[in-house]
């Protein structure tokens, strides 16, 4: 069945013969039909159109089928040469093929002959081109499941880290090194709160250059960032939006992800891409995420901190001992219930559905606050600890 959208060049100097073909047989069943005379006008008309079939005679004065074979696939142009031979030329048939002809007609042949040999030719075209079509789909699906692998993996082994690291220097470049790859960045740098001064302090960096890391353990002003404290949001800026802010020198897309306690900014996780590729929302949800890690391991650490303060503090005597004690409770049942909030906030998928890995991870993480508490009733009177089951 000829499709309207097949394009086929004639090349054929005899005006009886290029009527019957394309007007008689191809036109009057819908194909579109060009008509030149000669090779050089086809070699012309294909690099500027490439056509969906060239049907050539071999009896061409000058340039011959053959020549214009040679000539088109020189060029880099695929498309289909289909032969016309009158008996006798077999031998000029067979040297067609070798030259990479797609198939022949012998004339004179009758109307239905013609739009046959056409349509066999044009039918294998169209499913070497849905197959291209097919491969370049299976191609993008495999690279989105390979990237989604590597987002997954990161966001896991982050958990991970979470539960189990407790130099909590090394813990910040982990999930650092994990906002890089997760967001497909360059560049990316952790700030987190002193309680003392409230300023936000560079604490881990991945590829700052050593104007800006030298600043580790003090301020960076970054000029996105005091945005993002002040209003508890994730702000992503791409292309010429960014260039009034100092971020701009690093690269041509950002996004500042904060750090949060239930409302309460405790930090800012700042991506950087050089390319003027804007971060997508699925890439903001898993920076995001990979904040709410952070979040937990800066509770995590006031918890310990305040444990390990308490127990020193408590040699002193076993009034005092008693009273600091309890001190912790408090503050322990406090830290916990900030603690559990980002954790139980992911869990209820409002921010995003969840993977069977990461609500894994995420309950890991739930599992060792929930152990933690215990730990802290056998040091303390005991006091009932609620925890939000998911």
């Amino acid at each position: 069945m000829a499709s309207t959208g097949d394009r086929i060049l004639l090349v054929e100097n005899d005006p009886e013969i290029s009527d019957i073909i394309a007007r008689q047989a191809l036109k009057s069943v819908g194909y579109q039909v060009d008509v030149v005379q000669d090779s050089s006008s086809a070699i012309k008309r294909s690099l500027q159109t490439p056509p969906d079939l060239v049907i050539a005679d071999l009896n061409l004065p000058g340039l011959s089928a053959k020549d214009l074979l040679v000539a088109l696939t020189s060029q880099g142009v695929n498309t289909p040469l289909l032969v016309i031979a009158s008996k006798g030329q077999e031998q000029d048939i067979i040297q067609a093929f070798r030259l990479g002809a797609a198939d022949y007609l012998l004339w004179p042949a009758r109307d239905a002959e013609v739009v046959s040999v056409v349509e066999r030719v044009l039918q294998r075209v169209h499913e070497i081109r849905d197959r291209q079509r097919l491969d370049l789909k299976l191609s993008e699906t495999n690279q989105e499941l390979q990237r989604a692998v590597r987002e997954l993996t990161a966001i896991i082994n982050i958990g991970k880290a979470v539960v189990s690291i407790t130099d909590q220097r090394f813990l910040f470049q982990k999930i650092v090194d994990g906002a890089v790859q997760v967001a497909e960045a360059d560049i990316a740098w952790l700030l987190v709160r002193n309680e003392e001064s409230k300023t936000f302090l560079l604490t881990a960096h991945r590829g700052l250059p050593s104007t800006w890391s030298s600043k580790m353990n003090m301020p960076l002003e970054d000029g996105i960032s005091g945005l993002v404290a002040l209003s508890g949001e994730t702000l992503s800026i791409a292309g010429d939006a960014l260039l009034k802010f100092r971020v701009a020198n690093l690269g041509k897309s950002a996004c500042a992800v904060p750090i949060k306690v239930q409302k309460e900014v405790i930090g800012m996780l700042v991506v950087v891409r050089k390319e003027e590729r804007a971060f997508e929302k699925i890439e903001q949800r898993l920076l995001e995420a990979v904040a709410d890690y952070a979040s937990i391991s800066l509770v995590n650490a006031r918890l310990f901190r305040a444990l390990n303060d308490s127990m020193q503090v408590s040699k002193d005597g076993e009034k005092q001992q008693n009273a600091l004690l309890e001190s912790v409770r408090s503050s322990i049942v406090e830290e916990l219930h900030s603690a559990t909030y980002p954790i139980d906030l992911l869990l209820t998928e409002k921010q995003g559905k969840l993977s069977e890995y990461q609500r894994q991870a995420l309950q890991t993480a739930r599992a060792a606050l929930q152990r933690l508490a215990r730990a802290a009733e056998k040091t303390t009177p005991p006091v009932p600890i609620r925890l939000k089951k998911q």
